[in-house]
C-alpha cells in the first residue's frame, strides 16, 4: 500500500512583509526545501505581529498538517514575539535555555561585544523545545511537537533548514513534465488539458501563460505533476497528442507558433 507524503504549512510572521517593506522570499525557499524531501506543502500564511493571530493560526494549522515552519519574531526587539506566542499556544513556560545563552555568548565574545539584555531575549525558549541551530549569527530557532521556528532573515532561515531536515519524515519526490506553447494562448489549450485532467483524477495539470505582450513572445506553459512517472508520462503523451490540431491551426495564424517539452 502506498504511504501518503507527509503534508505541511507555512507560517510568516512580520508586519514587514504585510506592509510590502520586505519581500518575501522565504515562502519560495522553504516550497523547494520540502518538495525536494516530497512533503506536500498545502498551506501558506502570513500573519503580522499580533499575539492573539499568531497564537490562533498556529493551533490552526498544528492539527491539520504534519508539520508547520514559521519564520519571523524570533530576534531581540519588543515586536519579536513568536516564542512567547509558540509557548502560549502550546501551554508551556518560557525561559532562557541554556544552550542558548551559551550559543548567544560566545558569538558576542567572537565578535567582541557584550551580550545585552535585548540580545538575551533570543535564548529564550519554550520550555520541552529542542533548538535549531544557526551558523550564521548563533540565534537558535527551536521545534516544538510539530512546529518549526526560525528566522525571518532569508539567509539565517535557509542556513537553519540543515538542522531541520534529519527531523522529517520524508516521502515521494513529485514528478513533473511541462509543454511550452509558444504564441499559443492558454485558452486554446484549455479543452484538451480540461479532458486529460479529467482521464488522470490522480495527477495535478495546470495552465500557466507567460509573456502576454502584444509585440513581444507569450505563450502557455502547461504542467503535469505526480507521484507515478508512469502515469505522468502517459497524461503528457496524451496531451501533446490532443494539442496537435490546435498546433497546426495556430501555425495557421503565425508560423512561429511551437509546441515543445522543456
Amino acid at each position: 500500500m502506498t504511504t501518503a507524503n507527509p503534508t505541511a504549512a507555512i507560517i510568516i510572521i512580520g508586519d514587514e512583509i504585510l506592509s510590502g517593506r520586505t519581500t518575501d522570499s522565504n515562502t519560495n525557499t522553504l516550497a523547494r526545501f520540502l518538495a525536494s524531501l516530497g512533503i506536500d506543502l498545502r498551506e501558506a500564511r502570513v500573519v503580522h505581529d499580533d499575539e492573539a493571530q499568531i497564537i490562533a493560526t498556529v493551533n490552526a494549522v498544528r492539527d491539520s498538517y504534519d508539520y508547520v515552519f514559521t519564520t519571523g519574531g524570533i530576534g531581540p526587539t519588543h515586536d519579536d514575539i513568536t516564542a512567547d506566542c509558540m509557548a502560549k499556544a502550546f501551554g508551556v513556560g518560557i525561559s532562557e535555555h541554556p544552550a542558548a545563552l551559551k550559543a548567544l555568548a560566545d558569538r558576542a565574545l567572537k565578535m567582541g561585544w557584550e551580550l545585552n539584555e535585548n540580545s538575551r531575549r533570543m535564548a529564550r525558549i519554550p520550555h520541552g523545545a529542542e533548538l535549531i541551530k544557526n551558523p550564521v549569527s548563533a540565534a537558535p530557532g527551536f521545534q516544538i511537537g510539530n512546529v518549526f521556528v526560525m528566522a525571518g532573515v532569508p539567509k539565517i532561515m535557509q542556513a537553519m533548514l540543515e538542522d531541520v531536515a534529519p527531523r522529517l519524515r520524508t516521502g515521494r519526490q513529485t514528478v513533473s513534465r511541462t509543454l511550452k506553447l509558444t504564441y499559443i494562448g492558454e485558452s486554446w489549450a484549455a479543452d484538451a488539458l480540461r479532458d486529460v485532467a479529467q482521464r488522470f483524477p490522480e495527477l495535478s495539470l495546470g495552465s500557466y501563460p507567460f509573456g502576454l505582450s502584444i509585440d513581444g513572445e507569450f505563450g502557455t506553459q502547461l504542467v503535469v505533476r505526480g507521484l507515478e512517472a508512469e502515469a505522468v508520462d502517459k497524461a503528457t503523451a496524451e496531451l501533446e497528442a490532443a494539442l496537435q490540431s490546435v498546433l497546426s491551426e495556430a501555425q495557421a495564424r503565425n508560423p512561429k507558433a511551437a509546441l515543445e517539452e522543456v
